[in-house]
């Protein structure tokens, strides 16, 4: 069955730069200017086709209609699946696919679950192109966040559950040097995600393998290549409902490189293997932003200084830990007070873990908790 697309704005939607693209994979050669802003392009045993150079004709959408018609009958498909090729031929398409029961559907909780996962994984990777790291406070990192709300949720598809997200538009070469040798400091910002994202999906995919044959440390080894305790969680928050679970990447025709579509597979077994990376990740960081509380225990202060150190004791994962903080004045002041009324009091900083020992860093004295308003000076 033919469906010809008659939708003026989603015509439009195919940019210049996405029609040169595929008429280009597809066989075809500019050979020469046609007016002030189109082009003429040849092939063999295939009509002569005319692309425009801008979208501000006032035929744009006509002339858009006409050369998928053109395109969709020389590849032997429909026009509507020319169309999906060609408004997705300037951006990366990233494709996170769940195996599913046959009828595309699956759960809702699942699919919410798919969506979050995703959305982390994808904020997970932009934080390591700045400064891999084994852990990250993802929403604090605005580069990032400002990057992924760039990307866009595409169509569903039919036959298959799948998020489809499209990156923005990624721009040809400017130069004429190899595309696909060229390094990830090269690339435009628009595909650095997408190359950062494939080349950490294999990093977690290789650690897990080496984990199984008992590979140890693996994972610190995978995070110059964007691995980190994010990423593993959201990877196994992606992965644990579904048998196998497949993350694909198509690269732009605008800037193609040696392999068209690059696609990872992870299996349900992975997960556990994911979460206890993530685990380890976590108790060798600083967690950042900790809320902790219990009993001041110990006080020192030396007397050339004004604030001092507290020891409280507190509940750190189920289990009642000593925790150490150097306090500024203020705060010490108000752990004396805790201390003396035997007052449980509450602390925040970034716990950190050394061997056996806990210790919060940048620690500030949130809360004193108790019904005596005398206790914190009131």
């Amino acid at each position: 069955m033919r469906a010809t697309i008659r939708d003026t704005e989603a015509l439009k939607a195919v940019s210049p730069a996405a029609l040169s693209a595929y008429a280009r994979a597809a066989g075809w050669s500019r050979v020469e200017t046609y007016g002030d802003h189109s082009d003429v392009y040849s092939a063999r045993e295939r009509p002569e086709v005319i692309l425009p150079r801008t979208e501000r004709l006032g035929d744009y959408a006509d002339v858009v209609s006409r050369l998928i018609e053109i395109f969709a009958n020389a590849a032997e498909t429909d026009e509507l699946s020319l169309y999906r090729d060609l408004v997705t031929a300037d951006r990366d398409v990233i494709r996170v696919r769940a195996a599913e029961n046959g009828d595309g559907a699956v759960a809702v909780d699942d699919g919410l679950a798919l969506l979050r996962g995703t959305r982390d994984m994808l904020l997970a990777v932009a934080c390591s192109l700045w400064n891999p790291r084994p852990l990250y406070r993802t929403g604090s990192n605005r580069e990032a966040v400002e990057q992924v709300q760039r990307i866009r949720l595409g169509q569903t598809e039919q036959g298959s559950f799948a998020v489809t997200l499209l990156t923005p538009v990624v721009a040809p070469p400017m130069q004429p040097f190899l595309t696909a040798d060229r390094g990830l400091e090269d690339d435009p910002v628009e595909r650095r995600l997408t190359r950062r994202l494939t080349g950490a999906l294999e990093a977690a995919r290789t650690a897990t393998e080496r984990t199984v044959v008992g590979g140890t440390d693996v994972f610190s080894e995978a995070v110059v290549e964007g691995v980190s305790a994010n990423l593993c969680d959201a990877l196994a928050t992606l992965i644990e409902p579904f048998p196998t679970l497949d993350v694909s990447v198509t690269w732009a025709r605008t800037l193609p490189r040696r392999i068209a579509r690059e696609i990872v597979r992870f299996g349900q077994a992975d997960a556990p293997i994911l979460r206890e990376g993530a685990r380890s990740f976590r108790s060798r960081e600083p967690r950042p932003d900790v809320q902790v509380s219990g009993i001041v225990q110990r006080l020192i202060r030396d007397e050339a200084e004004v604030g001092g150190n507290a020891t409280l004791r507190a509940s750190i994962d189920g289990r009642n830990q000593s925790v150490t903080a150097i306090l500024q004045s203020f705060d010490y002041e108000r752990a004396i007070r805790a201390h003396q009324a035997k007052a449980p009091i509450v602390m925040e900083g970034d716990l950190e873990r050394i061997g056996q020992r806990w210790r919060l860093l940048n620690a500030r004295v949130v809360d004193i908790i108790s019904t005596e308003d005398e206790v914190d000076g009131g």
